[in-house]
């Protein structure tokens, strides 16, 4: 039995550039596909958010001349683009799955809704959510929170490169310690950068717990539904 039902899994549009620094590594792409479709045979019910910032970042955009709008509008483009791109990976390996936008894209994604998600998710579907949502100056981070509680999710499982949340940077600090769980409170006070305020004070209201843990692992997807503790949860 997998440790949750209905998962929402968000992924880091960074991690797509593998060790390129720019774009899609199309190695790393597969590797995420076939680590879906093995949770997806398990019986999981699986709503995919994609960042953009392998493409374009609207906020760094911002600091750069961009208008805020535009840019974060093209942040929106990206993680579509990113979507289509793991769609295609699920394709070539027989998992069915569908592109949702926040905003109309016919016939590059289906305009999101709430039900139609679920319908395709509980037809072993799975249901890759992009476009953020929909509007500017809000994050992926965000979006992925808006529909992991829209489509009622057992947890958000956010794929990152480092094992879980620790007190400081572990890239940067060596003497950072890793949490096992952690509370919302303690993550907000503490001032620790597992997502924006915006998603993680909407994750704490609705009660939807995160776990955070290296999706380019190879294998730690499926690790974290068979019960393995490999990251770090965070709930109220």
């Amino acid at each position: 039995m997998a440790r949750f039902k209905r998962i929402l899994l968000k992924l880091s549009g960074e991690s797509l550039q593998g060790e390129q620094g720019y774009g899609i590594d199309v190695k790393r792409l597969n590797e995420y596909a076939k680590q879906i479709k093995e949770i997806a045979d398990m019986g999981v019910q699986i709503g995919i958010v994609i960042g953009g910032g392998n493409i374009f970042r609207g906020l760094t955009g911002a600091g750069k001349g961009f208008d805020r709008v535009k840019g974060d509008q093209m942040g929106m483009c990206a993680t579509v683009i990113n979507s289509l791109a793991l769609s295609s990976a699920l394709d070539a390996i027989g998992q069915k799955n569908r592109v949702m936008t926040a905003f109309r894209m016919e016939p590059i994604g289906e305009f999101y809704g709430k039900w139609k998600a679920i319908e395709a998710m509980e037809r072993g579907e799975i249901a890759i959510f992009s476009g953020g949502t929909g509007s500017p100056y809000f994050t992926t981070d965000t979006g992925s929170s808006l529909r992991g509680i829209e489509i009622e999710a057992d947890v958000m499982l956010k794929g990152t490169r480092v094992d879980g949340i620790y007190t400081a940077d572990p890239e940067k600090d060596p003497t950072a310690t890793k949490f096992h769980d952690i509370t919302y409170d303690e993550v907000i006070s503490r001032g620790l950068k597992v997502m924006d305020i915006t998603a993680t004070a909407m994750c704490q209201q609705n009660n939807l717990p995160i776990y955070v843990f290296n999706m380019d692992v190879v294998g730690n997807l499926k690790r974290v539904l068979d019960g393995e503790e490999i990251g770090t949860l965070v709930h109220n």
